[in-house]
């Protein structure tokens, strides 16, 4: 799975946002928080959940099951937003 073409995630005023560009058009930014915005750019490339969890792990100090859920939790929401292909 991977992110949909169109999105790029950015820096602003010490906010990370994702920022539609070309033809795809949103009422608003979506701002990610330090952990969203990392897995965001993991999705950036071809992967699976479970690479995404393990890049987690050795990015954060966290439990293994908090690091499932919090990915998990966050891919079901880019799945019903549509961003993912």
């Amino acid at each position: 799975m991977k992110i949909k073409d169109g999105y790029t995630l950015h820096n602003v005023a010490g906010e990370t946002v994702v920022i539609p560009c070309g033809g795809i058009n949103f009422d608003k930014m979506i701002t990610l928080n330090e952990t969203a915005a990392f897995i965001w750019s993991k999705l950036q490339q071809e992967t699976t959940e479970e690479e995404v969890v393990d890049a987690l792990l050795c990015e954060y100090e966290v439990d293994k099951a908090t690091a499932e859920k919090s990915v998990a939790n966050f891919i079901g929401q880019l799945k019903e937003s549509g961003f993912l292909e």
